[in-house]
């Protein structure tokens, strides 16, 4: 029974995460952290980003977690897992699906991904701090799907 909860643990966290970077992404990158995620709206010549300092934040939290959760194997281990597993998500997603940083996916032909793609074209179509939409990575509104069809 107690695998439940853990499991439980591992996809509440996983999905926390989406509103945790929805909400860090609105009010601390386009806030009072913009210095570092202009960078991500801006056309540069590096690989790298300001921006990318984010996701050593967010590693090293999940990271924090798992290794004080793993001696014992308790839910630290599996918060930490799922804020991980979002970590993966979103750099196969947004890193490499959407910005192409590393060319491993093909233009996608799925509904979902074809609408998360706009959504973030939209995003990315304001250069500012201010006036953005879409800042989610998973979730985002429904105007997106549309003509996304086959």
């Amino acid at each position: 029974m107690i695998w439940i909860f853990k499991i439980a643990a591992f996809a509440l966290a996983f999905l926390t995460m989406e509103f945790i970077a929805w909400f860090t992404h609105k009010y601390v990158m386009h806030g009072f952290l913009w210095i570092l995620h202009k960078s991500h709206h801006q056309k540069g010549k590096s690989f790298f980003e300001w921006n990318d300092f984010f996701f050593l934040f967010f590693g090293s939290i999940g990271a924090i977690l798992i290794f004080t959760g793993l001696p014992e194997f308790d839910f630290r281990l599996f918060i930490g897992a799922g804020i991980t597993a979002y970590g993966i998500t979103y750099i196969c997603l947004h890193d490499i699906l959407i910005h192409k940083r590393l060319k491993l996916f093909n233009k996608p032909e799925h509904t979902y991904f074809k609408a998360m793609m706009k959504a973030h074209r939209a995003h990315h179509g304001n250069i500012y701090k201010e006036d953005g939409e879409a800042f989610g990575l998973l979730w985002f509104d429904r105007k997106f799907f549309k003509n996304n069809r086959k």
